[in-house]
């Protein structure tokens, strides 16, 4: 196991952290919520009496997003977010870590299947609230989520603009933000990436989302993006 240099803050994203190992390499990290627990299989590093995850860019599209540069991640401790599509809860771990004990993460799935895997993760990661349901259909889930900060959608169906602003216009505040990963392919096998990606900003906009920035994901996430907005409500 190759030693921990030293851990950092990263400069542009508060409540990330950049740890240099003895063989000169760097990985992005987060400060573990629950000690001594994995999510999916990831690296810990002990620095100072501090435990931290390796955040793996090559399994989170968020990770993959803050290596390829995006302009923030407005992500904060205390924040209440919407999660769409959390699937076994891998990114969502690292946001857990970041929002901490007074934050929350609820976490809309529609596979049950997955969800059992995620259940096993939040039995001790108590911010995370699953919630098994159909993204598409905000109303049939909305007494079980208040009002939240923010929303992070990695749904990979058609329409996915359009399901995330259903869901915005029934819990997202106004001027909160939104992290949203679009797979080009699970929209349309036909098209060009880049023009998804302009049809999907398009719904977004007349939706009432401020475009703040967009990421192209390769080489960690292939045909993928990442879209920064702001809401406001009409």
């Amino acid at each position: 196991m190759v030693g921990v240099v030293k851990v950092e803050e990263h400069p542009r994203y508060k409540g990330v952290y950049i740890v240099e190992l003895e063989d000169g390499s760097l990985r992005l990290a987060t400060r573990n919520l629950v000690p001594g627990q994995r999510v999916y299989g990831e690296r810990i590093f002990n620095y100072d009496g501090v435990e931290y995850r390796e955040w793996n860019a090559y399994r989170s599209k968020l990770a993959a997003s803050l290596l390829k540069g995006i302009e923030e991640l407005p992500i904060k401790e205390g924040d209440r977010i919407l999660y769409l599509g959390i699937a076994s809860g891998t990114t969502a771990s690292h946001i857990s870590d970041i929002v901490g004990e007074k934050g929350r993460i609820y976490g809309v799935e529609f596979a049950p299947r997955v969800m059992r895997d995620l259940l096993l993760v939040v039995q001790e990661r108590r911010n995370i609230y699953p919630i098994l349901g159909d993204a598409r259909f905000p109303e049939k889930y909305r007494h079980l989520a208040e009002g939240v900060d923010g929303l992070y959608a990695d749904v990979a169906q058609p329409e996915q603009a359009l399901i995330v602003s259903r869901n915005a216009k029934v819990f997202l505040v106004d001027g909160g933000y939104m992290l949203m990963a679009i797979k080009a392919r699970s929209i349309d096998v036909t098209t060009e990436p880049s023009e998804v990606y302009k049809k999907e900003i398009k719904v977004l906009e007349e939706s009432g989302f401020e475009i703040l920035d967009v990421v192209h994901l390769d080489p960690f996430d292939r045909d993928h993006a990442m879209i920064y907005a702001r809401f406001r409500r009409k």
